[in-house]
């Protein structure tokens, strides 16, 4: 059975808390926890609720959409809702799931309640890839450059790309150059902590920020999903793509 989200509307207008609330009782997968009017009482509940989705007001007394979204912090996810279009912008900088302008139609509502519920899933399906599978788990590899093997720790690494002779594998810090192939790279990783995307990315799980239009941005950089590993990696990520 699918895990239900636990949702918050943050809205100081009664009728858009009331027509929030009223939508998200009948969308099947949400569970609606607190419809509240004031902003400083909802950073207090979430001290002590369990909140996975909020649908959060910009334009409010005491404390403004953006104020909350920076006390937030990025702890769960967020989902504008609001008159004003010019808040578009600070939404996407704070990594909204999607932003609604009022008044709000229950077909744009199940949109963007979709698209929460995948990246729900997806960051489910990363945690659980993160955790090792036992304690024997594989948590470096020896990757041999011009004039060195060196040991390289595999939580530093967030992707490996192919660049004609070389493959070159980028971390935190630097970038390092192989003459190994992708092929023999890919052997020496764990599945379930890297995966491939394209004859010319391998990427780290616990590394991919976002995943958009069948691009993953890791690192600034936003990286291909090829037809013929499309299948497998959303598989992996817990999203079937034949549901759009």
């Amino acid at each position: 059975m699918a895990e239900n989200l636990n949702c918050m509307v943050v809205d100081d207008e009664p009728l858009a808390l009331s027509l929030l609330s009223d939508y998200i009782s009948k969308m099947p997968g949400l569970n609606l926890v607190r419809a509240v009017s004031n902003p400083l009482a909802a950073i207090s509940y979430l001290k002590i609720e369990e909140i996975d989705l909020i649908f959060l007001d910009m334009q409010m007394p005491e404390l403004n959409g953006i104020e909350f979204l920076n006390l937030l912090q990025k702890k769960c996810m967020v989902i504008v809702t609001t008159a004003y279009s010019e808040y578009a912008l600070d939404g996407y900088n704070f990594e909204v799931i999607d932003y609604l302008l009022k008044p709000i139609t229950m077909a744009r509502f199940m949109v963007a309640t979709e698209k929460a519920t995948d990246r729900f899933k997806m960051n489910k399906a990363l945690a659980d890839t993160s955790i090792s599978l036992n304690t024997n788990a594989v948590n470096h590899i020896f990757i041999k450059t011009e004039n060195r093997i060196i040991k390289m720790n595999l939580s530093d690494i967030y992707y490996f790309e192919g660049a004609r002779d070389y493959i070159v594998i980028h971390t935190e810090a630097e970038v390092i150059l192989t003459l190994q192939s992708m092929k023999s790279i890919q052997q020496l990783l764990p599945a379930y902590q890297f995966i491939r995307v394209h004859k010319s990315y391998i990427v780290a799980f616990d590394k991919i920020k976002f995943i958009e239009r069948n691009r993953i941005s890791i690192k600034e950089k936003l990286i291909p999903i090829t037809d013929t590993y499309k299948d497998n990696f959303f598989k992996r990520i817990g999203r079937d793509i034949s549901s759009g």
